[in-house]
Order: C-alpha cells, then structure tokens, then sequence
C-alpha cells in the first residue's frame, strides 16, 4: 500500500473522488510538498473521511471551514469528517497526512467504539478541526509518526499498528470534546450545507456569465447571506471565489491543451476580456500564461480539483 501520490480528484461539489485506501482497510498516507503559490496548494474539499496533516518541515496554513490554524513542525491538526478544508504552505513545507474512515476504529457501526465514542465526536459542532498542543500534542505527533511510519515501509503487521495509534488520536479527541458533545449542533451546520450548494453550482457554471445574485439564489438565499457565509467559512468573497476558480481552471486548461491560444482559454473560463485574464493569472501565478506553459507544459502532475 505504502504511500499515495498526493493529488486530489474532486467532483463538482468539491468532494474528493479518490478512495483513500481499501475498503478492507480505509486508510492512505500522503506527503507533499505546499507552498504559498496558487499551484502548489491543496484546494478547497471534503470528504467523509477524518484527516490528520502534520508539519515535517517548514510552516503550514491549514483551514477548516471558518477555523484557521498555523503549524510549525512536528505540529498536527485532525480535521473531521465531512469539513470542507485547504491548506498552503507558509511560505512553504513538507506536509504528511492521514486520510482515513471512522470505520477502521469502529468495525461495525453498532459497536462500543462507534456509539459511545466515534459517532457522538463526528456529530460535534464544536470539532470542525483541532490543533492538538501542549503534551496532548506531543503524545498525539508520536502516535502519528508511528502510524505514518508503519504505513510507508509495512513491515508485517503494519495495520495494526496504524490502527492502534489512529486509535489513541480518537480517544484524545474524545476526551478533549466530551463535555461538549451532547449540547452542540451536528457538524453539518446550515453553513456548511449552504456554501456546499453555492460551490456545486460555481464549479459547474464558471465558464458563464456569473453575480452575486446566481451564486446566492443557488443555495436560495439573500446577497447579503451569501457573502456572510463566504467570509465565514472560506474568508474570501463569493466572486472573489469564482474568479480565483476560473484562474486555476484556465491554469489546467493549458496543460491539458497547450496548442490553444489565451483568448480561447480566457473564453472558456468565463472571461470576456483576454486581457482581465492575464491580468489575473500574472497576479495568482506570478507569471503569464504564455511563461506557464512553458515551465509546466512537460511532464507536469498537478492536482486536480
């Protein structure tokens, strides 16, 4: 199994589409290099699986939802299931993770594991994301280490191993949450659903004619909601979004296609101007379009999403 080539495969609800493991064993390890730079980030995304990103080297920004965290090295943050996440390098950094289902501590869903401690931690509106310090943090990076190690050199019985310190994190995090966990709203808050909907319908629209108004009447609610929401979870305005989206869109687009020409990239990201996008592209990239291609048009892997 070993470890996973770190890129993403999103639908167009930006949930990630590549299985993270097996089903008989629901665990995959990733290490990857973030930095500041719009290319080497890991987007917006979410999946059903908890994740552990912990700093190697370096620093890291990692988001989750409306909460931010900053973490130098040997430093963890456990994301939970179903969060909308992203992460960058700060200005850059080696980054590990961990991306595995509950069920691999839980076995079957009516077990003890499952009821009296995975699922009331799942359902925690108060556990979006945790950055574990202090000796509850070192404790937490040992157990991550090992469980990281025995998934990238599997030596025999390297499963149980994983599975036993991903373990020790849970009931940690239970610990930390547990007088939290019968007086908060389930994870998958009002927000959450919301900026989910206005996102599906960005991704799937952004090649047309966009406002406010659309992007708000798609989760149906005000202008004024809808940027509130933005700021909340993604501190970024909703057009701010879809032009930053149609940018790395149009990023792929050359890579996929490099014989096309600017105008007709621009044109099929939603620009009507070549020139607004290469204004644009020059301030996320830091380069032309034209001086992008060349550097990546050969043998570039970049994540998708």
């Amino acid at each position: 199994m070993a470890l996973q080539e770190c890129g993403l495969n999103l639908n167009q609800a930006s949930r990630e589409l590549q299985p993270h493991g097996s089903t008989g064993f629901p665990c995959a390890g990733y290490a990857c290099r973030c930095t500041e730079r719009t290319e080497d980030m890991i987007p917006w995304h979410w999946h059903e699986e908890m994740e552990i990103a912990y700093v190697e080297q370096g620093q890291a920004v990692v988001k989750a939802a409306s909460k931010t965290f900053l973490l130098n090295p040997g430093e963890l943050v456990v994301i939970n299931s179903n969060v909308i996440h992203f992460a960058a390098g700060a200005p850059e950094c080696r980054l590990h993770s961990l991306v595995f289902h509950p069920r691999l501590i839980t076995g079957t869903e009516d077990s003890v594991f499952a009821e009296t401690y995975l699922r009331p931690l799942l359902s925690c509106g108060s556990f979006l994301g945790y950055q574990m310090d202090g000796q509850d943090g070192e404790k937490a990076a040992g157990w991550f280490r090992r469980a990281f190690e025995a998934l990238e050199e599997e030596p025999c019985g390297f499963e149980f191993t994983v599975r036993e310190n991903l373990s020790h994190i849970c009931l940690s995090l239970y610990e930390i949450f547990k007088n939290q966990l019968e007086t908060t709203v389930p994870a998958l808050s009002q927000d959450h659903i919301r900026i989910r909907t206005m996102l599906d319908y960005i991704h799937e629209n952004f090649s047309g004619n966009m406002s406010l108004a659309d992007i708000s009447g798609a989760a149906g609610v005000s202008e004024r909601e809808c940027l509130r929401c933005f700021r909340k979870m993604l501190q970024i305005s909703p057009i701010q979004y879809l032009l930053k989206y149609r940018v790395m869109q149009g990023a792929r687009m050359f890579l996929r296609n490099p014989a096309d020409t600017v105008s007709r990239t621009a044109a099929a990201c939603g620009f009507d101007s070549p020139s607004n996008f290469s204004n644009l592209f020059k301030r996320y990239y830091n380069c032309t379009p034209r001086e992008y291609r060349e550097r990546h048009g050969k043998g570039h892997k970049g994540r998708e999403g």
